[in-house]
């Protein structure tokens, strides 16, 4: 019998990860992560369906007003838990209209088809669906290659810069979460080019769980004893992911970012083995020197038209809809 309910908690999720997937499931798939999100001040509000032995779950959150994927901004990617089951995620959307008037959910992968599904599911439940593409995810199938092979096909500069510049850069690379080297690896952080942290403390925690796990990739290069640059990666069934990279904008010219992203990829394709290597969202041009491929990710946005509040929203949207594209 198929019955659809809503929890303030994740611990609703415990122990999930997606195992039933074509495509293997991710960090941000599982309860670990939605946990630390939740105690980071998220509201959760799980959605979940069930019917038998089959069940989907959206794990949303709640702001001023309306629901919202659960998510921050270190999520490569947001999708349906368990399943995609077309049936029950109708069911879920059905039932979401108790909840709110609108749903903005993202970054949403379409490789896998969660975002067609989605959308699918949303309108066959009566909601106004605007789909728009809203971020890139760039990636590496490695297809066998070592990292010799690979390298050989990268761009003549970024193989000249390597061979120049190494010698200057040691380069410390852990498979374990070490409390000297993150302190390092922030302090750098703090001090590069990048925006300020969205929230260091919950990505510590994260990569003390991953590190528990053995799934933490940390390296830092250091030149004359000083950190310069730092990498955070995690590699999990047959997939590295790329979470954070920063060096100190003084020490440019060491091109240590070069070095450091070389080691790795070296060591998650000769050592670990790697069917894939995710550098999780953005366009950063320098990405494309290092993948080979660009997969969108989309924001799926849902207005109920049964309910006023949603009605401003809606007439902004098919004005928008109705007004002359440039050429």
């Amino acid at each position: 019998m198929l019955s659809v309910s809503y929890h303030d908690t994740v611990n609703v999720l415990q122990g999930t990860i997606q195992k039933s997937r074509d495509q293997n499931a991710g960090p941000f798939d599982r309860f670990e992560w939605l946990d630390l999100l939740a105690k980071s001040g998220a509201e959760p509000l799980i959605a979940v369906a069930e019917d038998g032995n089959a069940k989907v779950a959206l794990p949303l959150m709640r702001t001023t007003d309306r629901l919202e994927a659960l998510t921050n901004w270190y999520n490569f990617t947001w999708r349906p838990l368990y399943s995609s089951d077309p049936k029950l995620l109708e069911a879920v959307a059905h039932g979401l209209r108790s909840q709110t008037h609108r749903i903005v959910m993202s970054p949403i992968p379409e490789e896998d088809g969660s975002a067609s599904t989605i959308e699918a599911a949303f309108r066959a439940a009566g909601w106004n669906v605007l789909r728009e593409h809203c971020d890139h995810n760039h990636v590496l199938d490695v297809k066998g290659r070592s990292f010799a092979d690979y390298w050989a096909q990268r761009p003549g500069r970024m193989r000249t810069t390597l061979k120049r510049k190494a010698k200057k850069v040691d380069v410390e690379l852990l498979t374990r979460f070490d409390a000297n080297a993150w302190a390092e690896y922030e302090a750098v952080y703090e001090n590069s080019w990048k925006p300020e942290e969205g929230d260091p403390d919950l990505l510590r925690a994260f990569a003390e769980q991953e590190g528990a796990a053995g799934r933490v990739r940390l390296a830092i290069g250091r030149h004359e004893g000083i950190a310069v640059a730092a990498q955070f990666w995690t590699v999990e069934d047959g997939i590295a992911y790329i979470h954070k990279l920063a060096h100190l904008e003084e020490h440019k010219a060491l091109s240590a970012g070069t070095t450091l992203s070389a080691a790795l990829f070296e060591h998650v394709m000769d050592t670990d083995k790697v069917q894939l290597i995710d550098f999780g969202t953005g366009n950063d041009p320098y990405k494309r020197d290092w993948m080979e491929e660009d997969r969108p990710r989309y924001r799926i946005d849902c207005l109920d038209p049964r309910q006023p509040k949603a009605w401003p929203a809606l007439a902004k949207r098919i004005v928008t809809s109705l007004a002359p594209r440039s050429p």
